[in-house]
């Protein structure tokens, strides 16, 4: 998974940013997470984040996407009340996300097409 993603924290807005690069799985989007919480990558000021796979494709099957979410409400201690955008610029990377979108539970999440309309809603 080496390679796989970035993090980047905006200290000036207190945005979260992760960055993914080629082709994602399931188990590298939980396990990355699980990287970040083990290494304490991710600040508790954060007021919300931005996932960025436009530099990815998902290799996810369409019908885990509510594991995605289940993450999320798993760790509602990382993410409970703050907003998730997720750029995706492919239509095969809109899907999950909108999936996952469904079930958001104590979080909020939203697919976006550029990085500017993600921020501009995380930080609204």
């Amino acid at each position: 998974m080496k390679g796989k993603f970035k993090y980047n924290f905006d200290r000036s807005n207190g945005v979260m940013y992760k960055r993914y690069f080629g082709p994602i799985t399931l188990g590298d989007i939980t396990s990355s997470w699980l990287f970040a919480f083990e290494n304490n990558l991710i600040p508790k000021n954060a007021n919300g984040f931005i996932l960025d796979y436009s530099n990815a494709i998902f290799s996810i099957d369409i019908g885990s996407h509510h594991k995605i979410a289940d993450f999320y409400k798993d760790h509602l201690n990382v993410f409970g009340g703050k907003k998730i955008a997720i750029v995706a610029t492919i239509p095969q990377n809109v899907v999950v996300p909108i999936l996952v979108n469904t079930k958001d539970d104590g979080y909020i999440s939203k697919p976006f097409s550029t990085l500017n309309a993600a921020l501009n809603w995380v930080l609204a």
